[in-house]
């Protein structure tokens, strides 16, 4: 699991602030730089709009023609109104509708002083109507609008000033901000370590699952049940753990088979050495029937090797199998004219018997050989002299079936599905070791990696042991 100094994790989420803080950041430069400066407008242009009819009547109308006017007008602007004559004298002054006593208040006479000081309030004073956004550097503290107007027959102007009122929304508006930035800042803090926890979990599942298998552990799966990359890695590395159990179990047939297998003609080949070299050494024919029970052995010893590392391989999936369409008949009689010599040893006869020599089927020809090959040296080890051994293949409804029949004594029903695995071999054996000892394992392996049925069958004194092979055909 990712611990909390883990440095995946840590670079996640500095990526996610990073990317919090940019937000962030985003949102304080629109609120400075593009909100306030639009909401001074907006309000600025709401203020000009509701002024409007005002503005018309007072092209003709006098500011004392109606007392209620300047009022009226300070109230919709929702600041302060100064009245000034021609010189830029105060001649009153209303605050949100009310008039207010200038000497009086010390920041109203601070704002007046202000005003009349700016380029602005000189170009209203030669006849010149202006409205501006009150700013400083990144602030913004309100509007003004200024014309020229008519009061008791004398020209004046007119100031419509909205300071503290909008300062006031726009402050309150930043300190909101503050706060929002500093909750935003927290929550994508902890949801950022949450989700860098999240992203990060399957990473640390696949690594725990590599550093298993590296220590043998090859049972070891991430098993993320995940549609993205990350669940592909994990199918990999799923691949890879079944590969490496494979190996795994082939080093483990191997050793088994070849430490099982190979003590008997060992043990025969060290035996009749040392009796050629201590005993009939000098006698030639005795010596040379040693030495060739030596080499016989020696032989069987490699073929024994190759059949170990075969069903070893097949055992662990290691090795596929490579199949192409082959007469099947041709693969039995080619089997059969190899052991009818070691047969005619012992004087027993192999017949073919086929009804269809034409069946062509869908297996690996190599391993097919294999299987006829060790069934026929099963089927010489157990019959006696002179009797004779038949291959039959036949055609049924919907399968050809081949069997490879032998008399002899029956096998006991509870040795029948024993006598296929490793190791073991029936006690009515004649005492004859053609093979390598382990045929019918090898023989079901490659039948049941080819898909087929076989069995064993004991009736009437014969001991047919059989296996079938879907036609297409049929």
């Amino acid at each position: 699991m990712p611990s909390l100094g883990s440095r995946m994790v840590f670079r996640l989420w500095s990526i996610m602030m990073l990317l919090v803080l940019f937000g962030i950041g985003f949102m304080w430069i629109a609120q400075i730089w593009l909100l306030e400066q639009n909401y001074a407008k907006a309000a600025l242009a709401e203020t000009e709009r509701r002024l409007e009819p005002v503005m018309k009547d007072l092209s003709t109308q006098d500011l004392a023609d109606d007392g209620h006017l300047l009022p009226v007008m300070s109230h919709i602007s929702g600041g302060e109104l100064i009245l000034l004559d021609q010189e830029g004298k105060l001649i009153q002054m209303f605050s949100t509708g009310h008039r207010i006593n200038v000497r009086q208040r010390k920041e109203e006479r601070l704002m007046l002083d202000i005003i009349t000081k700016r380029e602005e309030f000189q170009e209203l004073l030669a006849g010149k109507p202006y409205r501006l956004v009150d700013r400083h550097q990144d602030r913004v503290f309100g509007f003004e609008l200024g014309f020229p107007a008519t009061y008791q027959g004398e020209p004046c102007f007119v100031i419509l000033h909205n300071m503290v009122k909008l300062k006031t929304i726009l402050d309150l508006n930043r300190r909101q901000l503050v706060l929002m930035s500093i909750l935003l800042t927290a929550a994508a803090s902890v949801l950022a370590f949450l989700l860098s926890r999240h992203f990060t979990r399957p990473v640390f599942q696949i690594k725990d699952a590599v550093d298993r298998l590296a220590h043998n552990d090859f049972l070891a799966c991430p098993d993320l049940n995940r549609k993205d990359e990350l669940g592909q890695l994990s199918d990999s590395v799923g691949k890879l753990a079944k590969k490496l159990q494979q190996v795994d179990l082939l080093r483990k047939e191997v050793i088994a088979n070849v430490s099982h297998e190979l003590r008997s003609p060992l043990a025969v080949i060290g035996g009749y050495a040392e009796m050629v070299r201590d005993i009939t050494w000098q006698d030639g024919s005795l010596r040379e029937e040693g030495l060739n029970l030596i080499i016989s052995e020696a032989k069987r010893m490699s073929e024994m090797v190759t059949d170990i590392l075969d069903y070893s391989q097949l055992q662990a999936g290691y090795i596929q199998l490579k199949k192409d369409w082959y007469h099947l008949y041709d693969i039995l009689e080619s089997e059969v004219s190899l052991c009818r010599p070691a047969a005619m040893q012992h004087q027993i006869l192999l017949g073919l018997e086929c009804d269809d020599q034409e069946a062509q089927l869908y297996i690996d020809a190599l391993k097919m050989s294999q299987v006829i090959r060790n069934l026929l040296y099963n089927a010489i080890n157990h019959t006696g002299e002179g009797q004779a051994i038949t291959v039959s293949m036949q055609r049924t409804a919907d399968v050809v079936r081949v069997a490879v029949i032998n008399p002899g004594d029956p096998i006991p029903p509870e040795e029948r599905e024993q006598i296929w695995g490793r190791y073991q071999r029936s006690q009515h054996q004649s005492g004859r070791r053609l093979g390598t000892g382990i045929g019918l394992s090898i023989v079901s392996t490659i039948l049941d990696a080819h898909g087929m049925e076989y069995g064993v069958d004991c009736e009437d004194g014969m001991t047919s042991f059989w296996f079938t092979c879907p036609h297409p055909g049929l």
